[in-house]
Order: structure tokens, then sequence, then C-alpha cells
């Protein structure tokens, strides 16, 4: 299975105003998810862009309610009922956007060919929102002027990997083994000999992790949800001359997302959400790097590895 990777299709704030600003929008795709992340005006368009297939969209995930983090979606969910969409989808939102989605298409006059499955989120703690074999989802809150949620993407725990060459020379060994060694137990032969089981087996591939903090004013609260993570998206809406805006809007700095990103200690910090008032993106970049090193703009259109 390919490694996983984040697609950005929009990373400024607010209004739309040429072919270069495009509000929030992003797809994760991990464990042959195709996860949907906000989804501002033109999100459809831009995964077109991106040549992203619309039918691998199961998940969608709405920080809060800010038109330029889902003013997108509802022609988006047009979309898939014209291209004749029968595959149910899941939207994870703060409650209020299903009541938004159902009166659209209640005076429209459409009946949509496929289901929502509404999971409206209110929780003011970290939470476990998706969960089955291969990953695990969780919303933590942020600190903005509404109810908004950051997301935590977790790949689940590998088995690990077999030592075929290891365990040929061990005649006891039978394929019923398997399954106890991939899941880490030493074995015990005819004779009662242990062998452990390192020394039959590989480490499994490191366990992967995305963190997604849309808006949000500068909270050190949110470092326990995302530390160690592989990969963190935190919005810098402004630069530090701009501070006090920030604090006034409930937005965060370059320098202050970078300051997050070094207590959390995660491997690579991703910035975005700039305001319209800063063309020149790379400032936001340089502006960070004076305190955490790895970190990137992002940028529309342009994918990012775990």
């Amino acid at each position: 299975m390919k490694k996983p990777s984040l697609t950005v299709l929009g990373c400024h704030s607010s209004i739309p105003t040429n072919n270069k600003f495009h509000p929030t929008s992003q797809i994760l795709e991990m464990k042959g998810y195709s996860f949907l992340i906000d989804c501002g005006e033109g999100t459809q368009v831009q995964l077109r862009k991106a040549k992203i297939k619309f039918n691998k969209i199961i998940h969608i995930f709405i920080s809060h309610l800010h038109g330029d983090h889902f003013f997108g979606l509802i022609g988006l969910l047009s979309t898939f009922h014209l291209l004749g969409r029968e595959k149910s989808i899941s939207i994870y939102a703060p409650k209020g956007l299903k009541e938004i989605i159902n009166v659209h298409f209640k005076w429209s006059y459409t009946k949509l060919k496929y289901y929502i499955y509404h999971i409206e989120l209110s929780s003011k703690k970290l939470e476990k929102i998706m969960e089955d074999k291969q990953v695990e989802v969780f919303s933590f809150p942020l600190k903005h002027r509404i109810y908004t949620n950051g997301f935590l993407f977790k790949e689940k725990y590998h088995d690990r990997k077999l030592n075929m060459d290891s365990i040929r020379k061990i005649p006891d060994i039978k394929i019923t083994d398997y399954k106890n060694l991939k899941i880490g137990k030493d074995f015990k032969t005819n004779n009662g000999k242990i062998i452990k089981n390192k020394e039959l087996t590989f480490d499994p591939p490191k366990r992967l992790s995305y963190a997604f903090c849309s808006d949000t004013s500068f909270h050190l609260s949110i470092i326990e949800y995302i530390k160690y993570v592989d990969l963190l998206y935190h919005e810098s809406t402004f630069l530090k001359k701009e501070e006090n805006r920030a604090n006034n809007t409930g937005h965060s700095t370059a320098f202050q997302a970078a300051y997050i990103a070094k207590k959390a200690k995660v491997k690579k910090l991703l910035l975005g959400h700039y305001s319209n008032r800063f063309p020149n993106i790379k400032e936001f970049e340089e502006e960070a790097k004076k305190i955490f090193s790895n970190v990137e703009a992002s940028e529309p259109l342009k994918k990012y590895y775990l």
C-alpha cells in the first residue's frame, strides 16, 4: 500500500480572489482512504485538477462553520448526486451543518441518490470519532470565535513482519503459528525451548500520523493532542508583526505555529490559511524557520508525504 500523503487543494483564508487563492480544503490519502478535510469554495474544481476520484471520498471532516471551510460542500454533494453516486458518505462536523445541508436539498426539491450519515461533533475534549482495522480518527478542541475542531489521523499498529529465513531453520514452526508471531508472541519449541519473537520477525513499519489544526488562536493546550505526529498542518493567517490582529480574530501567526510544532516535537510542519494581504507566502515559511527548521508553506495542488 502506498505511503500516506496530503494533497492541499486550498490554503488561503476567507475570500477566494483569483485562480491562485483557494480557501481551505485537503485530501489525506491513508490506508486506501481519501479523507476530505474541510471543503472551501471551489473544492470540487481543485479535486478535478488534482485528479482525485470523487467516488473514493466516503468520509468528510469539517472543522467549523465559517464559510471558507464548507461553502464548497453543497456543490460537491450535488455533483455526487448528478453523477449517479449510490455509495453513502459520512460527514463529521459541528452541529448545524446537517440542518444547512437538509434545508438546501429540501428547497431545491432534490432527493439524493445516496445516503449521508451525519456525525455531529460537540465535544470539548479529545474524542475518537472514527475507527476501523486500518485507521483511527480523533477530534480535539481548537480556540476560535466559534466551536472549532482539529483532527488527528493515525494508522493502526501494524503486525510484525515474518523473518522467513530464520523461521525455516526451526522445523517446529508451522504456518498456523504465523499469526502469533505477527502479533509479537515468542515461540516455544517441542522440547520447551523459548525463541524470542525478535529472532523470528522484523519490526513493523512505523505508525504514521497527521494532525490538522484549522482556525485557532495560539493555544498551548493542543500540544498534548498532536505530540510526535509525522505531519502537522497549523494555520498561520498572519505574520508576527500582526500578532494583535491574530489574537483579536482568533487566528495564529507563522511564528506561533512554529512554536507549537517545536513544543509538540512533530516531524514536519505545514503552514496555511494565509491572509490575502500577504501575496508572498514564503514570508510565512521564513518567519517560522526562525524557530522550527522543518517547515514548509503549503501551496494549492501540491502533495506532501508523511
